[in-house]
């Protein structure tokens, strides 16, 4: 019944009837959601091909995979946890405490920007130690998949950049609720996938 009723509904001819933005069934949410939805599709297909050239290039001679290193465990680290107190922001909003949120995003990006330094970090020691991108097919496919995950974290700090702002400004509190729930499930997504990767780049 009440999919019939919402597929009957005509709120054109409601007159001065507000969504109210605290109902996940609200558009705005429907539509931000779904809109996210769809970019992350896009995403895990363009992840999805690189990792599968990935595993049919290693079958060939000319593959010698990079030793382990060990900044990459802690830069895990950096982003589970950075991905934690977005989690902790999203909470906030729902019990309607602002400073938790201030707090939440604050630390979500300290750690997401200390991420990204770390990765540049190995770039570095593996350039010094001579393992470049044109040496040979895993170097190059290790520099383009972190590259990769670096960049779409990049965006995310976008949209947190404008989010954070957002929280410290006189906005409409459920707007500030909705941008903190997308941006902090873009971020669960982008551990997961650096998870993924991380796992692939240790087994090749």
């Amino acid at each position: 019944m009440g999919l019939i009723q919402k597929l009957t509904e005509k709120p054109w001819l409601e007159q001065g009837v507000d969504a109210d933005p605290r109902d996940p069934d609200a558009p705005a949410y429907i539509t931000g959601k779904v809109g996210l939805w769809v970019f992350l599709g896009t995403i895990t297909s363009l992840f999805s091909l690189f990792l599968s050239a990935n595993y049919v290039r290693m079958g060939y001679a000319d593959w010698r995979p990079l030793s382990e290193h060990d900044l990459l465990w802690f830069n895990t680290g950096l982003l589970v946890v950075s991905s934690l107190a977005m989690q902790w922001a999203v909470s906030a909003a729902r019990r309607g405490q602002l400073s938790g949120v201030r707090n939440g995003l604050a630390l979500g990006g300290i750690f997401a920007f200390a991420f990204l330094a770390g990765q540049l970090m190995v770039w570095r020691d593996l350039v010094d130690q001579g393992h470049y991108i044109t040496s040979n097919p895993a170097n190059a496919f290790f520099y383009l998949l972190t590259a990769l995950h670096g960049v779409h974290l990049s965006g995310g700090l976008i949209a947190w950049a404008r989010t954070f702002a957002r929280a410290w400004r006189d906005y409409n509190f459920f707007d500030v609720r909705l941008s903190v729930e997308l941006c902090a499930f873009y971020w669960h997504y982008l551990l997961g996938v650096w998870i993924v990767l991380f796992a692939v780049l240790l087994i090749t």
